[in-house]
């Protein structure tokens, strides 16, 4: 793999990213309806500026692999000290993208390390790179790792740490839907409310406590129930759970940066 390579896989994850902002509707996420709305439609762009400022750190964490060869602990030291530099850019650009640059920087390590893998190859390599401590990391913990430890949720560390199963979740999903013939609009967001429906997203953890995480949760099992988003009686449970979503003003933001990562994951050539 070459620098030229490196940055391919950082487009390619930013493209993963971007390419979920576009989803419509999208509960309780922002999404191109949004735009006529001046605030809404600055918070979208801040989302795809954001975006772009993982470009660099990606780009390096990819470099950093490929250089490093293995699943080591160096390596995850090397990620993390390039994640918390990337997070002050982010922060920069507007911030919006913390969790997914956890999730789309070790699979794309995991893709440097081994170009050819398969999918489920990849997360099981960045499920061996999270095992390893990150030395170089803050003592005071995270806002998501105070909720886990809470909750007792598993948190992007535990997603990464067992495998990015969600991520996983997502990618049969999208198979499914695309299979059924839903448009790739559709399948996107069956991805999504998969991982919506079973994922303990700290960030709603965090702004809803467990009843309102439940309350999405099942909303998210009740489109997918209904027929998925490609079905009459789907779609419209999904436009009544965006409106609910919105009116409460939660945001599944945890599991909008796992689909990022499944949506990566998809684009690679040997998928």
């Amino acid at each position: 793999m070459t620098s030229r390579e490196d940055d391919a896989l950082a487009q390619a994850a930013v493209a993963a990213l971007t390419g979920q902002l576009a989803l419509a509707p999208k509960p309780g996420l922002p999404d191109p309806r949004d735009l006529d709305a001046r605030s809404r439609r600055r918070e979208h762009d801040s989302l795809r500026w954001s975006a772009r400022a993982l470009a660099p750190g990606l780009a390096a964490m990819a470099a950093s692999a490929r250089r490093t060869g293995e699943a080591s602990p160096v390596l995850r030291a090397e990620l993390g000290a390039i994640g918390r530099s990337t997070e002050h850019s982010v922060s920069l650009a507007g911030g919006g993208h913390k969790g997914a640059l956890w999730a789309l920087g070790l699979l794309v390590a995991a893709t440097a390390l081994d170009p050819r893998a398969k999918a489920r190859e990849v997360a099981a390599t960045a499920r061996r790179i999270a095992a390893f401590n990150d030395k170089g990391a803050p003592k005071r913990p995270s806002r998501g790792s105070s909720i886990s430890a809470k909750y007792g949720a598993a948190g992007a560390r535990g997603e990464a740490r067992a495998g990015f199963p969600h991520v996983r979740r997502a990618l049969d999903a999208l198979a499914t839907a695309r299979r059924a013939g839903a448009t790739e609009n559709q399948a996107r967001l069956d991805a999504l409310l998969t991982v919506m429906s079973t994922l303990q997203d700290t960030e709603l953890l965090y702004t809803a406590g467990p009843l309102g995480l439940r309350h999405v949760q099942a909303g998210a099992r009740g489109v997918l129930e209904a027929g998925g988003t490609a079905t009459e009686a789907g779609a419209e449970a999904l436009i009544a759970l965006d409106a609910d979503l919105y009116e409460r003003a939660w945001s599944p933001r945890g599991s909008s940066g796992l689909l990022a990562g499944a949506l990566f994951l998809d684009a690679l050539p040997t998928r």
